[in-house]
């Protein structure tokens, strides 16, 4: 007996799942326990197994396309079972049984040439790769370099692209082998979530009616002439061409570049891309890659020569002149605008401004980092300490959503890290429960992936409170904007020596200014006074944190 699989809630917050890509296609068998798909929530793209066995009888859902939890996902029942009845309610029969009944409509299919081509329309063994959600708050992708070329073979597990997302750079994998029929995005350029990225297929099959059903300007078939139906195409033709030729016209650097020798330059796309948002000669950078080919680590390590002193002029005075550079916004640079911007406006910030003595804290950091292969921070004390903090006040530790107001009984803490796009906020999991080396080993870590973009997206989500310390940069005090839906951030300073009071004595202590930023919607005044007196103590007396 057929059963339905609906779209599974797999998370507590998901109302709408995406299918990243198909592990089981129609007619293959499945086991308990198979991975039928992977699933995007709101905050990971996760297996899915099966519960039943038997035949993938029907796929509800495409790859790429979004649906509510609950509604139609597949269909699992014994091999050449008729589920027509409970695909359309009984009034169209089995699409395995009719497909060369129903050919002879074409008609049909030309009325929705807007809709994405459905399994049943795909040429055999063709499938779409679109632009994939890498993120929980991407909304588009940028292309930064194709690693693969049109008619290039691809594997399963092959890195396809390098896509640019809100928050990072991130390397793409095809889920599919076959050929690399089709390109819907060149380098440089950016699409929405879902939009047509790739086709994959064997070789030779022709993908132009996919293509267009994306809204896609496609290579036209070969040799094709029969139908009128190809008019409409031959019509569209010559602006595809006045399209080619008008960049051709406006580009003259897309003739091969030279060196200063005269020599042909070759360059890396990525690298190419990264020396135009530089504002790089790439002319003047030297390549360390195959037959001198400059990629990205050449650009990335170019320090300009200095510059000549400008000639003066007959008056004794230097020539000068205005010059300015416009780099174009990163994904994650726009995301960071929307979302700071979003939290600024719309969340009553308060701050609240201490100064904490750090003698004791200093000596106990040299006590732990005296004991073999053991190196905590000050900062690692921080986060402890906050973590701990956090469990006696958990209205601190809440969130804000427009409906309800969240207490959350684990603390996961956000801790900022400053990356050259802008800013990524990975996540301490269960912090009160780590060890101060527990703490200081995931936070290295967590930088180290930062700076090579290589955090995950499960690292970089659940945060219930965030902690953005620039006291590494000599900054003694700041203020941050809330880490939404969090209820509070901790800006914490560097430690500055200066004359203090202590028993009446003016003495050289150590001290560190904190500024708690906090949403006067959650945390009331009293309230976050109440955690900071907490946290004094703890940073204060470290000791403390161990008992």
């Amino acid at each position: 007996m057929a059963e339905i699989i609906n779209m599974p809630r797999l998370s507590d917050t998901m109302e709408e799942g995406t299918v990243a890509t198909w592990l089981k296609k129609v007619g293959d068998k499945v086991s308990e326990g198979d991975i039928l798909a992977e699933i995007e929530t709101d905050k990971a793209t996760m297996e899915f197994e099966s519960f039943h066995e038997g035949t993938l009888l029907y796929i509800g859902v495409q790859e790429g396309e979004t649906t509510k939890v609950d509604e139609l996902l597949a269909i699992i029942g014994e091999e050449g079972e008729d589920i027509s009845g409970i695909v359309s309610g009984g009034s169209a029969p089995a699409a395995t049984e009719t497909k060369t009944e129903e050919a002879p409509a074409p008609e049909a299919e030309a009325e929705a040439p807007a809709a994405p081509a459905a399994s049943a329309e795909l040429p055999e063994g063709v499938v779409v790769v679109t632009m994939p959600r890498l993120s929980d708050t991407m909304e588009e992708g940028t292309v930064a370099t194709w690693l693969k070329k049109e008619g290039d073979t691809v594997e399963e597990g092959d890195i396809l692209a390098e896509i640019e997302t809100d928050k990072a750079t991130m390397e793409f994998e095809s889920f599919n082998s076959g050929t690399l029929l089709y390109v819907g995005l060149k380098e440089g350029e950016t699409a929405k979530v879902d939009s047509l990225l790739a086709i994959i297929g064997p070789a030779g099959t022709d993908v132009s009616a996919v293509a267009s059903n994306f809204g896609t300007a496609a290579p036209a078939p070969a040799a094709k002439t029969e139908a009128p139906k190809a008019e409409a195409p031959k019509a569209e033709a010559p602006k595809a061409a006045a399209k080619q030729e008008a960049p051709k016209a406006a580009a003259p650097t897309a003739a091969p570049k030279v060196t200063k020798d005269g020599g042909r330059l070759f360059v890396s796309p990525l690298a190419k891309k990264i020396a135009d948002e530089k504002g790089i000669n790439i002319a003047d950078v030297k390549g360390t890659g195959e037959s001198g080919r400059i990629i990205k680590r050449d650009v990335e390590n170019f320090v300009p020569p200095v510059a000549a002193p400008a000639a003066a002029s007959a008056a004794g005075f230097a020539a000068s002149e205005e010059s300015f550079e416009e780099l174009p916004n990163s994904n994650m640079r726009k995301a960071i605008a929307k979302n700071l911007a979003k939290s600024k406006f719309t969340a009553p910030h308060y701050y609240l401004n201490v100064e904490f003595d750090m003698d004791n804290a200093i000596a106990f950091r040299k006590e732990v980092n005296a004991v073999p292969d053991t190196k905590i921070s000050f900062n690692d004390i921080v986060v402890k300490a906050c973590a701990m903090a956090l469990k006696q006040h958990p209205q601190v530790n809440s969130q804000w959503f427009d409906d309800k107001m969240r207490l959350n009984h684990h603390v996961h803490i956000g801790v900022a890290v400053a990356v050259e796009d802008g800013l990524v906020v990975p996540v301490v999991k269960f912090a009160d429960e780590q060890k101060l080396t527990q703490i200081g080993a995931a936070v290295k870590e967590f930088a180290v992936k930062a700076k090579t973009k290589k955090l995950s997206l499960a690292e970089m989500e659940g945060s219930t409170f965030t902690i953005s310390n620039l006291g590494m940069f000599g900054i003694d005090s700041f203020t941050s904007i809330i880490n939404q839906p969090n209820s509070a951030i901790l800006s914490v300073g560097a430690i500055v020596q200066k004359p203090v009071v202590k028993d009446g004595a003016i003495v050289v202590g150590n001290t560190m200014k904190l500024c708690l930023a906090a949403d006067h919607r959650t945390v009331d005044g009293a309230t976050g006074a109440q955690f900071l007196q907490t946290l004094k103590g703890f940073i204060e007396n470290p000791i403390s944190m161990l008992l």
